[in-house]
């Protein structure tokens, strides 16, 4: 899963994109962005290859120029091998996405009281939702569903209702008339269908159980994806990406 800090492993050498839907295409749309990390004063990780890393902020933008100063104190040890190693990763944080963005052409410039670390501009920038930080609530009609085999009764094929789905994991619904499954528990091949398009497999594990409300005949069962593929997880990010896009228009109308 995409971590707090660490940046994901972008690679994009093959003759197809996986990542382009998400890469902000437009250049008026980056600049934005990188204006309100600017403006806010939002906390960036910026790590090189050669395992340097600082916490720092945007100071300032040359938008003619296409290039970003970063403040940074000069006598932090890691800000001379993040120089030296030329190109860096960026992460950062607005409300709920995560931005990632490639640095290069790093220079120190000196001036009278300080110094900054400025950068090429990037000329990708890629948006990636939050680890459970937006949950995308199952409507009752075509719900997305998880077909799988009960782990203490194998011959017992299952296939459950998805309550809500995150990039962190899920919540099950298990009916009363199958037999309970308990906190802790490792479903190993699930077989996930968010609509009629998207579909994956995963590995599930039970994080708890809950009621779900007066008159529902079962349980809620809180799950974390385990051993998410790389395929199955840009499949994911993408329809939750979606999902947030149409809601947000939902809401303007």
């Amino acid at each position: 899963m995409f971590e707090d800090t660490r940046p994901a492993a972008l690679d994009t050498s093959d003759d197809h994109d996986h990542w382009a839907p998400f890469r902000v295409p437009d250049a008026d749309a980056r600049v934005a962005l990188l204006r309100q990390l600017r403006d806010g004063s939002v906390p960036l990780s910026v790590s090189s290859p050669c395992g340097a890393s600082l916490r720092t902020t945007i100071w300032a933008m040359d938008t003619p120029q296409k290039r970003l100063n970063f403040s940074v104190e000069e006598r932090n040890p890691q800000l001379q091998q993040l120089v030296q190693s030329d190109e860096a990763v960026a992460v950062a944080y607005l409300e709920s996405v995560k931005l990632q963005f490639e640095l290069c052409n790093l220079i120190l410039v000196h001036g009278q009281r300080a110094c900054t670390l400025q950068t090429d501009m990037p000329s990708d920038i890629y948006r990636f939702q939050r680890r459970g930080a937006f949950r995308v609530r199952a409507p009752q009609r075509h719900s997305p569903s998880a077909r799988l085999r009960h782990p203490a009764i194998p011959e017992m094929e299952l296939s459950l209702r998805l309550l809500d789905v995150s990039v962190g994991g899920c919540a099950l619904w298990l009916p009363d008339d199958v037999p309970l499954l308990q906190a802790g528990t490792l479903l190993g091949e699930v077989q996930v269908e968010l609509d009629a398009e998207t579909r994956f497999s995963s590995g599930l594990s039970v994080q708890h159980v809950s009621a779900i409300g007066p008159g529902e005949h079962g349980v809620r069962l809180g799950c974390e994806w385990a051993a998410l593929g790389g395929i199955a997880e840009r499949i994911l990010q993408r329809w939750i990406d979606q999902a947030q896009k149409r809601r947000r228009l939902l809401s303007l109308t």
